[in-house]
Parts: C-alpha cells; sequence; structure tokens
C-alpha cells in the first residue's frame, strides 16, 4: 500500500522510552538516498483523530504493549486492565455474590459505564447497564492497549468522562503463531488453561489473518481459604437462616428449633445460625471461545477496504449457598406443625393448640443456588479508508460500518415457587400407606408433597424439591449499529507548522432487552421479582477538531500548539448537547513538554437507565414517624399526624435502620438527562538529553461530574419528604405509602418506589506519573524499569447539589476501595535469548468503619482505634494495611522460534488485609487470592 509520510526533524529519542518501544511496530522509518532526513508516518493516537508523527498529545496516555502483557501472566484483558495505577474498583471474576461472569475498568473509581472501551479506536459491544465485559476481547489478538486518563466526549461522544481504553489489534500479521498456558495456585485449586492459534498470510495489495483461542479458569472455593471460611475472627458467613430451621412461637414470640428428639429448645444465633461462607465460590469458573479474523485489501493505490471480525462465547457460573426460605408460615394442619397433636412432633413439644407459625429454613437438600450464563457475542466491522492531494495538502478519510451483538440466556437453579410452597407448608396429613400427603384424609392434593421445614438436613424429600423448586430461565440481547465517516489533514501550512483538522459523522442505535423467567416476573420467586425490559434509543453526531501550530523553533518556545474540539450529539431520548475541549502543548526547549487539557464530557442514559423494569429490592431505613427515631417533632410530627400516624407508632425492630418486611420497587425513569462532566489536566514530559532512556511524565488531573444519575436509598426519599422543602415534599412523598390495616404493625410503610433520578455530583481529584528508564547495556545483559503510579488526593460525592460533601479518598466502603496511592514498578531484564521481569504492585492502606455491636460477632475487638472520636462524637475505625505483591516471570528463546515463560503472581503469597464491612469473604474483591499462583507459558511462532 502507498503510504502518506511526512518529513519531520522529530527525534526518536525525545519520544517517551515506554512509548516508543510500545508504538514501534506503527512507525515505518527510511533513508534518504545519501541524506539524514526521516520519513515517518503519521498515526492515529487515542484522544485524537488528527494523524500526526509526534505522538505525544495534549492528554496523558498510558500504553501496554504485547511484550508488557505477556510478562504479567494473565489470562484476561480485564485483569490486565485493573492492575493499572488509574484504575478503581471494577466488577471480576471474584464477584461471585452479585457477579455475572464480566469482568470491566473503572478508571479514576468513577464506574465501569464510565470509562469508554474502544477496539481499533472504534465502540465495543455493551451490556444493557452500558458497560463492556472485557472478557469479550481474546487477549491473543492484542497488539497494544492505550489507556486515555482524560475525558475525551468531544472525539468519541458518550461514556468517555473517566478516559477511554482503547484496544489495538495485531495488524498485517504474517505467518503463524500458537501459545498454550497452564497455571495453579499454590494449594492445588484455581486451574486456568488457556490456547490459541493465529495464522496470517499477505502480499503488497493486502493482508488476511484468522485466529482462534479458548480460556477456561476453574473456581476456587471460599471454604478452602481461611480468610473466607467464614470463621473466627467474626464470622462473616454467619447467617440466622439455617438447618434445621427455626420457627415462633405464637404465644410468646420467641424463635425456637426442634432438637434431634423433637423437642423444641430456644434458638441461639451463635449455635443455630448457618456458615454459608465454605458453600460460596471464592474465585468464580468459566470457558471462553473466541474466534477472530482480520483482512485488508488495497483496491488502489490510495483506496482500501478493512474489516475484522469476531465470534465470543463466555459460559460461567456463580454458586452460593442454599436458598433460606423466609417468612413463611407453616399451616396449623400441617402435619409438621409442632403445634398439631396428630403430627411428626406431636407429644414432643409443649402445648398443643393448633396454630399458624411463622417458619425460616435453609434448604441445603438443593446443594446450593448456582446461576448459570452462556453469552455469546458477534462483531462485524467492514469500511473504506484512503487518502488524496487536494493542492498542496494531503487529507485521509475512513468510512465504515458497525455491528455488534450479544446474546445472553442464564440457568439459576435452587430457587422456589412461592406458590407452590404455599401449599407444601399447607395441611397435610399420614396416609394410610404411610406416605405424608398434602391436603386432608380423603382429599390429598395430587402431585404437592409436603414440606418438613424443622427437621434436619435431609428432611425434605426430593419428591418435596421436584414440586416447589423451578430452574429459572432467563434471557436478554443487546445490539449496537452505527455508521460514520471521518477526514483528515492539512488545512493549511502555517509559518510553525501544519493546520491540522478532522471532522466526521456518526449515526448510531442502540437496542436492548431482558426477558426474566415467567415465575420471576410474575413475583412467584423466592429471589427477588423482576419486570420485563425493552428499549432503544438512537443518535446522530458531528464533531470538527483543530491543531493549530502557533509558535515552533524560537528560543523559549520550541514548540507551542493548540487542539480544539467540539462535538454535537443529538438523541431522540433527551435531545442535544454539545461538549468541546481545549488543550495545548508547549516546549520550552527540546527535553521537556508541558500539557494541558480542558474538556467537556457527558454520559448518555443506558438501555437500563431509561427502560430497565421494576425490580424488588429490600431496604434498610429509619422511620421518621417512629418514636424511637428521635425525628418526631415539629414539622415531622405535622406531616406524620396529618398521615394518620397514630403518636406512638414504633417501626418494627430493634430500634435501629432495619429491614423493610415488603420489598420496595426499583424502577427505571424514560426522562433522565445525561450526566455532564468537566475535566482538567495540567502536566509534563521530561526527557533529558544529558540522562539517555530517561524519561518522566507527571500530571495533574481533576474531574467534575453533575446531574449523577443515582438511585436515592429509601432513607434519603424518607428524610426529603418528612424534613425537605415544600418541593421536595411534592416529589418525595409520593413515593411511598403506609398500610394502615398491616397485621401486627399498622401504619408500616409497605410500598416505596425508588427511581434513577439526575441527582449526584462527584469531584474527583489527584496525580499521574510514569517513568520509564532504559540502562546502559551491559556485559550482563540490558535493564529498563517502568514505574507507573496514581495519587488520588480528593474523591467527594454529594447526594444533591445542596447535601453535604461526602470524602472517600483514602476510605474503605463495602466493595469500593478509594486508594490513595495505586503503584506499579517493573522491572525488566534479558541477555542474549534469555530474559526476566520482576514486578511490583502497591495498594496503600485504607480505613474503614468499626461495625457495632449486634452486627458481626467479635468485630469491635479487631478494630485498630476503638475508642477514636471525632467532633461529631464516637467514630472507631479500623485500618487495612498497604499490600505490596511480587510477580516474577523468567523466559527463554528457543533454537526452534518458541519461547518458553516460566512465573509466578503474588509469589511470596501475601495475604489480602482483612476487612470488617466487605460483605463477602472478609476481604475485598479488588485484592489477590490468599497464595501464590504459579504458570507456563509456551509460545511457538512458524
Amino acid at each position: 500500500m502507498k503510504h502518506r509520510n511526512m518529513r519531520t526533524a522529530v527525534r526518536v529519542g525525545l519520544l517517551p522510552a515506554g512509548i516508543a518501544v510500545a508504538l514501534a511496530p506503527a512507525f515505518a522509518f527510511a533513508q534518504d538516498s545519501g541524506k539524514d532526513a526521516t520519513t515517518l508516518d503519521k498515526i492515529e493516537v487515542t484522544g485524537s483523530r488528527i494523524k500526526r508523527a509526534d505522538i505525544e498529545t495534549s492528554q496523558p496516555i498510558f500504553t501496554l504493549s504485547r511484550a508488557e502483557i505477556q510478562k504479567q501472566g494473565l489470562t484476561s484483558v480485564a485483569d490486565i486492565l485493573q492492575r493499572i495505577s488509574a484504575n478503581g474498583a471494577a466488577i471480576n471474576s471474584t464477584f461471585n455474590n452479585g457477579g455475572d461472569g464480566s469482568s470491566g475498568v473503572s478508571l479514576r473509581n468513577l464506574g465501569e459505564h464510565r470509562t469508554l472501551v474502544l477496539v481499533n479506536g472504534r465502540r465495543w459491544s455493551t451490556q444493557l447497564n452500558g458497560s463492556v465485559d472485557l472478557n469479550t476481547i481474546p487477549t491473543a489478538m492484542i497488539e497494544r492497549v492505550e489507556v486515555l486518563k482524560d475525558g475525551a466526549s468531544t472525539i468519541y461522544g458518550s461514556d468517555a468522562i473517566a478516559g477511554v481504553v482503547n484496544v489495538i489489534t495485531r495488524k498485517d500479521f504474517e505467518g503463524a503463531e500458537a501459545g498454550a498456558y497452564l497455571g495453579q495456585y499454590q494449594q492445588g485449586d484455581g486451574n486456568r488453561q488457556a490456547y490459541d492459534f493465529t495464522i496470517g498470510t499477505g502480499n503488497d495489495r493486502g493482508n488476511v489473518s484468522i485466529g482462534a483461542s479458548y480460556v477456561k479458569e476453574e473456581p476456587v472455593m471460599a471454604g478452602d481459604r481461611t480468610i473466607s471460611a467464614g470463621g473466627p475472627p467474626f464470622f462473616g458467613g454467619q447467617s440466622g437462616t439455617g438447618v434445621p430451621g427455626s420457627y415462633v412461637d405464637p404465644l410468646n414470640n420467641t424463635r425456637y428449633v426442634l432438637d434431634a428428639n423433637g423437642n423444641r429448645v430456644r434458638y441461639v444465633s451463635a449455635i443455630n445460625g448457618y456458615n454459608t461462607a465454605p458453600d460460596n465460590y471464592l474465585l468464580t469458573p468459566q470457558e471462553r471461545t473466541s474466534l477472530f479474523a482480520q483482512a485488508r485489501y488495497d483496491i488502489a493505490d490510495n483506496v482500501s477496504f478493512h474489516t475484522d471480525m469476531l465470534y465470543n462465547e463466555r459460559i460461567s457460573e456463580q454458586l452460593r449457598a442454599a436458598m433460606p426460605v423466609t417468612g413463611q408460615t407453616l399451616d396449623a394442619q400441617s402435619y409438621y406443625n409442632p403445634t398439631n397433636p396428630d403430627g411428626a412432633y406431636a407429644g414432643s413439644v409443649t402445648g398443643g393448640a393448633r396454630d399458624l407459625i411463622n417458619v425460616n429454613r435453609r434448604f441445603v437438600e438443593t446443594g446450593g443456588r448456582s446461576f448459570n450464563q452462556n453469552v455469546k457475542n458477534w462483531h462485524f466491522y467492514g469500511g473504506l479508508s484512503g487518502f488524496f492531494d487536494l493542492g498542496s495538502h494531503g487529507f485521509d478519510w475512513d468510512t465504515g460500518y458497525r455491528y455488534d451483538r450479544t446474546d445472553e440466556n442464564d440457568l439459576t437453579y435452587g430457587l422456589f415457587n412461592t406458590a407452590a410452597l404455599g401449599e407444601a407448608y399447607g395441611p397435610s396429613f399420614l396416609d394410610s400407606d404411610g406416605v405424608v400427603k398434602c391436603g386432608s384424609a380423603g382429599s390429598a392434593l395430587a402431585g404437592c408433597a409436603p414440606i418438613d421445614p424443622l427437621g434436619a438436613a435431609g428432611s425434605i424429600t426430593q419428591a418435596a424439591l421436584d414440586y416447589t423448586s423451578f430452574t429459572a430461565h432467563d434471557s436478554s440481547r443487546t445490539t449496537s449499529k452505527s455508521y460514520y465517516a471521518n477526514i483528515s489533514g492539512e488545512l493549511a501550512s502555517l509559518k510553525a507548522g501544519s493546520l491540522g483538522i478532522a471532522g466526521g459523522y456518526e449515526h448510531r442505535t442502540e437496542s436492548g432487552q431482558f426477558d426474566p423467567d415467567a415465575f420471576i416476573a410474575a413475583g412467584l420467586s423466592t429471589g427477588n421479582a423482576q419486570k420485563p425490559t425493552a428499549g432503544a434509543y438512537d443518535l446522530d453526531e458531528v464533531y470538527l477538531e483543530l491543531a493549530i501550530p502557533v509558535l515552533a523553533d524560537l528560543p523559549g518556545a520550541k514548540l507551542l500548539d493548540f487542539s480544539v474540539a467540539t462535538r454535537y450529539s443529538d438523541y431522540n431520548t433527551f435531545g442535544d448537547t454539545l461538549n468541546s475541549k481545549f488543550g495545548f502543548r508547549w516546549k520550552p526547549f527540546d527535553d521537556l513538554m508541558v500539557r494541558g487539557n480542558w474538556s467537556q464530557g457527558f454520559r448518555a442514559p443506558t438501555i437500563n437507565n431509561l427502560y430497565a423494569g421494576a425490580t424488588d429490592s429490600y431496604e434498610s431505613y429509619i422511620d421518621p414517624c417512629s418514636t424511637h427515631s428521635g425525628m418526631r417533632t415539629g414539622q415531622v410530627a405535622t406531616k406524620c399526624a396529618a398521615e394518620g400516624v397514630p403518636a406512638a407508632f414504633e417501626q418494627p425492630g430493634d430500634g435501629s435502620s432495619r429491614q423493610t418486611l415488603e420489598p420496595f420497587t426499583w424502577t427505571s425513569n424514560s426522562n433522565l438527562q445525561p450526566e455532564t462532566s468537566t475535566t482538567r489536566t495540567l502536566g509534563f514530559v521530561y526527557n533529558p538529553s544529558w540522562f539517555e532512556g530517561f524519561d518522566v511524565s507527571l500530571d495533574w488531573w481533576k474531574v467534575e461530574i453533575e446531574n449523577a444519575i443515582t438511585r436515592p436509598e429509601a432513607q434519603f426519599i424518607l428524610d426529603k419528604c418528612y424534613q425537605g422543602t415544600a418541593g421536595e415534599q411534592e416529589i418525595y412523598c409520593g413515593l411511598f405509602s403506609r398500610d394502615a390495616a398491616y397485621p401486627g404493625d399498622a401504619y408500616i410503610i409497605t410500598q416505596m418506589n425508588m427511581p434513577l433520578l439526575n441527582l449526584a455530583e462527584y469531584n474527583v481529584e489527584g496525580w499521574d506519573m510514569t517513568v520509564n528508564y532504559r540502562f546502559p547495556e551491559t556485559s550482563v545483559g540490558k535493564f529498563a524499569m517502568k514505574w507507573d503510579s496514581t495519587y488520588l488526593s480528593n474523591w467527594s460525592t454529594k447526594a444533591t447539589s445542596d447535601s453535604p460533601e461526602e470524602q472517600r479518598q483514602g476510605l474503605y466502603l463495602a466493595r469500593d476501595p478509594y486508594w490513595r496511592i495505586k503503584s506499579n514498578l517493573s522491572l525488566d531484564w534479558t541477555l542474549g535469548d534469555w530474559g526476566a521481569t520482576w514486578g511490583m504492585r502497591y495498594k496503600s492502606g485504607l480505613f474503614e468503619a468499626c461495625p457495632y455491636a449486634g452486627g458481626s460477632v467479635n468485630a469491635e475487638a479487631f478494630c485498630s482505634e476503638p475508642d477514636r472520636v471525632t467532633a461529631n462524637g464516637p467514630a472507631p475505625r479500623n485500618y487495612l494495611g498497604a499490600v505490596t505483591y511480587h510477580d516474577i516471570q523468567v523466559r527463554y528463546n528457543t533454537p526452534w522460534n518458541a519461547t518458553v515463560s516460566l512465573g509466578a503472581n503474588n509469589v511470596f503469597g501475601k495475604e489480602p488485609p482483612l476487612s470488617l464491612v466487605a460483605p463477602y469473604n472478609q476481604f475485598d474483591a479488588q485484592y489477590d487470592l490468599p497464595g501464590a499462583f504459579y504458570y507456563m507459558q509456551y509460545r511457538q511462532r512458524f
């Protein structure tokens, strides 16, 4: 293909070492005969559509090359990206409770849906919530990954608020290559295997390559690690619903269990509770199969056709403890009711009067709840690109069509049909054939098998399980289509250089649906009810970008240029939005470049945000009208009285925030507006000519988000209703209702709609630093160092614009760590065919709140600062220590053109810090699992 080149005086040595090495394959260098001039291809760098020879733009970019990725010994793109210092907390395969097999990236801890993921500069398939499952991108097809640590909505549109991850695939591959990977934890579990094969061929007019990959990751059980086994120090897996089941005596309102002889004994949580932890996965399993292909063909000297295609399938599972069936009532005529004098426990319990009783029991006979996903992704892209000259100025153009579709089918085992449970808990009797049957003598209920919820494990028969349980079948589909056209080139030649321009148009449609199982949609499942989701939206966008040279080759101004861009987006849902940016680069001398950027951004509401079906949720809150709340005075008292709530009303519970007796409802909102953001960066890149091989970059960044889409908590809704302004009362009081006739608890809140609203604000600020150094070559080999760090100076949020600011930097919230410092250091050595890499990953310490008595057993005894007091009163807290992981890899290039690598991640088996508030496993899912992970890689090139 004929390439468009430009003569340049830019010295390759001025490029940062890490970036120059990573991008070397993208450049074509040539010497004019008898001259020293260098010909350098112009390329497109993430964050700009203007092709240029100088890859350092006004925006900070972190690059991972293919070689660096292979040195980490990982099988998932998500695992690679979640290690980078700019990433916060994102879902991954350690999420068992609340996970779905997907994995993402969350730059700046601003959420996966605020980080835009591209492949070759184009959007990738998203889920209904707007996030990208990185497991859909096989590592075998990656050439490098560019992480833009800046907002880029003016170039790419929605979602590019926290930054952009751009995965660049291998281009013009020729030959064949195969790889194999085997690994496991030192405890002998969590086995992983991966295989890939790529083949390509080409000539001077085109290239085609195809590849396949397969990855299998096996599970680790929570019970197989001490920290997650649910034992001491505070029994993190303890549940009050266990085996045998418990019941409440209606005469004294006391909970009992039956002992082995059928006699009742008072329920004691420490004795009769159930440790759910060993029944859960600590690391969830999955299999991924991918087929991918890329092709380029030069139709003419200045026109090329490009296409890439991918099929990816993920099979994954999460396993949780058996279903706790609660809130059920055992009929007074049930054969298994301990108050039934004619039943199984007659004579073994006191009393004798027939009573309907409330029972709770964990159905361990099912073996647990298994959540299974089968996710299939299809991707197609086809387009044309080329170049032309207009006068003395050259222009590049490209146009294309993209199609992405994701089909997901989910199966959930271990759920129960509440209608069938009602019959199995209903009247039953011992028939003349010695079989206990539903109904009454002479009128047995056909097909029904009664349940004994108060017996030991195994007391629930298989017939009863078959009758009451069901396998949930859920399905979903998302489809994304777009076509676009871009043009870029030199608009004019100015004294300081060429005036660059880029512009383009894109039309995109997004659609999606979720179809829950019929029992779940009807609210007949022991799990939460959920209604179907269906919706779509489309948009048109145009953008314009300029690169304006101002000064060049002057004292104090070797280079000064500006970049400006603006993008207009028109959605059929909320309307239009205009976002702009301004950036600059200034080189006072050759070795130093100062850069800065100001940009606006936005995130459009997703299909789930707009159209998700209503979902049940059990919430915790303190009722302002309750006598124990301390809030029933003045305006609150007046409003409570107006609602008819008695002055002596007391919310059921122990006087503290408690879970709802009836489920509240999460709802979407079709009237949502886009989130808006402003991002600022300022920094420098220093590449001293007197210190060959060394470069350093330091950048300050700040992201402010307004109108963030959030779901107000139940407590927030109640506080605004009873203590807010008249306008707030009008909005929030209509979201809930009370039941004056609720049995036993008149006037409790039985229904609340909890919609998504544009309410929250975020203010996040920090520093990024990257240092590269290639040591002078020695007789014992070549050495190189790369050090990348992020310091979080501020992470604050407001529930509404007028709410108090909540500071989170340096804190740990449940499944939400806000490290002050994340830092990665790698040392690389090569000598002939041998090489080795030593990596260190550092996460700074965190503070978390201490649970009080009545929560986790013995938790207070493990608080590092139990007597801490602030101006607001007692505020005990616990410190989670800093963690440093060490990774090592040794490799050898064989004479038969292969590379053999042996390595270990977390080689010293560093344990994660124990957390008192982590909801599962007693440590956060962003830390490595306990134990070293050993692996072997073999890569053969043909």
